[in-house]
């Protein structure tokens, strides 16, 4: 095999470089109506644990098997509410540049979710409007479902999205 040098990319066209599983939308970008689905990821009695100990939530019904099974309503362990929100927004998790969090309203675990279960996410934007004179306001949904089709827990994120173009007048409301 021949050796190959390194390109020695120069400092100065670092920034003119495309950045890797990033994306760059602007609020202007935003279509409300708009849809998008995840891949699907099952969830492992490791990483279950190991959510658990991160976040100190040794709840029985997370942690303790023989707990869960002769004393718990389910018959088994579940996954943590706080996981599955967790993995189910990561799933449709954009590395958007001009986009920040600004909060979640109506978060509402809707069914149980057990180790071994295959997680997949639908978002949808729901609607946009001005915040401030640099960024506007974006409400989504988020619908986190298990194996066929359950819905296991929805949630509304509201995010903060850079203009591409400030509107003028600036005219704030809520979304």
């Amino acid at each position: 095999m021949e050796k190959m040098d390194p390109q020695k990319t120069p400092k100065e066209r670092h920034q003119d470089i495309r950045i890797w599983n990033a994306e760059d939308w602007y609020w202007e970008d935003i279509v409300p109506g708009t849809q998008i689905r995840s891949i699907s990821r099952t969830l492992s009695e490791g990483e279950s644990m190991q959510f658990n100990a991160l976040v100190l939530d040794m709840h029985p019904y997370v942690a303790d098997e023989p707990f869960a099974r002769e004393q718990g309503i389910f018959g088994r362990r579940l996954v943590a509410g706080a996981m599955v929100f967790s993995v189910g927004l990561g799933l449709v998790a954009t590395n958007c540049r001009n986009a920040f969090s600004y909060g979640y309203d109506r978060l509402r675990f809707i069914g149980p979710v057990f180790i071994g279960d295959t997680l997949y996410t639908i978002k949808t934007d729901l609607a946009k409007g001005p915040k401030n004179e640099q960024m506007g306001l974006c409400r989504s949904s988020y619908e986190v479902f298990k194996n066929d089709g359950e819905l296991v827990l929805y949630c509304e994120h509201l995010q903060t999205v850079k203009y591409r173009s400030p509107p003028k007048p600036f005219q704030p409301n809520r979304v």
